[in-house]
């Protein structure tokens, strides 16, 4: 696997010849529609076959992969053209491995609504471990307020992925409630209410566990919180289902804020199974035009959490979008336009920009003007999730988990594929 960075006068087809590969793979690999025109500075990710496997009359996915010796999951993995249509045909050519070989296993979860799209649900599942469906909330009498999710956990077992059911502190307004959150952790009955339905609506639909996610919870509820999550665990556990958290970025374990104070690094970690890093959302709706997951600042993160969490339990956060912000940034005025990943490059070549990189955020950025207005875009490429899962791969980190895959980025996954292996627990 390497990237290339577009140049003056690059096409796909001198990129394809250049490497030896083709344009279909060109365009597949980064999410490029039919005509879509390259950008000065894009990153392209090329990925490069050491084995190939030409299908014969008879052959199926099951037969070419026991010939081959890896599974039928990596080989949809490394030919994504399967996800959409398994129809194989005789003198069609599959990539069994890439060059340069796999660094290592890792655990990889994409959050998604019930709302994404099934051709993007379906191109990231064969690159997921865990499917957290988001979310679940409940009432003040413990009732659960539920998510649309069978359509989500039946995808996710077809490609061996494991659904996670992800729990919050969530209101009506869909903001994180720091009282209802009080109220639950304060209340040993309305919690053993809640657990009771959360274990019922896990069994009965086939999660493999869930995944606390709460945000804002008052300083004064740290202790009441890690209660909660160790009864959860105390439910959970002996039934064979996970229970996992998420942490926000802190680097010092006083780090002041609502955000940040009542989740305790070393306690939370000692209670759940897996926890996810929060690392995401320097760069903000609200705040000042930056890259959203610095890797400076990830690094940091990062640093602080295995100093107080076994590595082997983490996931850190990588964001699958970016921000676009019309400049100037004016502070509590400003709003960001939240944009994917592949969108940005495609608003980059309608306005004609050229793609820089900040080689300290290791982050990709462009500026354009419209209507008379300067706007700065800051989001991910290829070279940005390419140093983030160094980032796991130097302190030994469980893996990774996407916020979130309702947009399509093929660069990441085709990155995923030619670099690691995936676990699969289902």
């Amino acid at each position: 696997m390497l990237i290339h960075i577009v140049r003056r006068g690059d096409t796909l087809y001198s990129v394809a010849r250049r490497y030896g590969t083709s344009v279909a793979r060109l365009r597949t690999d980064n999410g490029l529609t039919e005509n879509q025109t390259l950008v000065v500075g894009q990153a392209l990710i090329v990925t490069l076959p050491s084995r190939v496997y030409t299908v014969r009359a008879g052959d199926t996915l099951y037969s070419i992969a026991r010939q081959t010796g890896v599974t039928v999951t990596e080989l949809i993995q490394n030919n994504p053209e399967l996800v959409q249509n398994s129809v194989i045909r005789p003198g069609q050519q599959l990539t069994v491995s890439f060059q340069g070989g796999k660094i290592r296993e890792i655990v990889t979860l994409g959050y998604a609504y019930p709302t994404i799209q099934r051709s993007i649900l379906r191109r990231a599942l064969p690159y997921l471990t865990y499917l957290a469906v988001f979310s679940y909330g409940f009432t003040e009498t413990g009732t659960l307020i539920p998510a649309n999710d069978a359509s989500l956990i039946s995808q996710a077992y077809e490609f061996n992925v494991a659904p996670v059911l992800v729990f919050s502190s969530l209101d009506e307004s869909g903001g994180f409630s720091t009282d209802r959150a009080s109220r639950l952790f304060n209340d040993p009955q309305l919690q053993e209410t809640v657990l009771t339905n959360l274990l019922d609506t896990v069994r009965r639909k086939g999660y493999t566990g869930v995944d606390m996610d709460f945000e804002y919870i008052a300083p004064e509820d740290a202790q009441g919180y890690q209660a909660f999550l160790r009864r959860a665990v105390e439910r959970m556990g002996p039934e064979g289902f996970t229970v996992s958290a998420d942490l926000a970025p802190k680097t010092t374990p006083g780090q002041q804020g609502l955000l940040y104070e009542a989740h305790d690094y070393p306690a939370i970690g000692a209670i759940v199974d897996r926890v996810l890093l929060m690392t995401y959302e320097w760069g903000y709706t609200y705040g000042p035009p930056m890259a959203v997951a610095p890797i400076n600042q990830v690094r940091a993160v990062v640093r602080y959490a295995v100093s107080e969490i076994a590595p082997e339990k983490i996931l850190m956060g990588v964001p699958n979008y970016g921000y676009d912000w019309t400049l100037p940034y004016e502070q509590g005025v400003s709003r960001a336009e939240n944009i994917g990943n592949q969108g940005a490059v495609l608003r980059a070549a309608r306005y004609g920009a050229e793609i820089q990189f900040d080689e300290t955020a290791k982050s990709p950025f462009f500026e354009y003007y419209t209507g008379g207005n300067k706007h700065i875009v800051w989001f991910e490429d290829v070279r940005s999730i390419e140093a983030k899962l160094a980032l796991t791969d130097e302190y030994g980190l469980l893996g990774v988990g996407y916020w979130n895959i309702m947009r399509a980025f093929n660069q990441n996954w085709a990155l995923i594929a030619a670099r690691y292996s995936v676990r699969k627990v289902v």
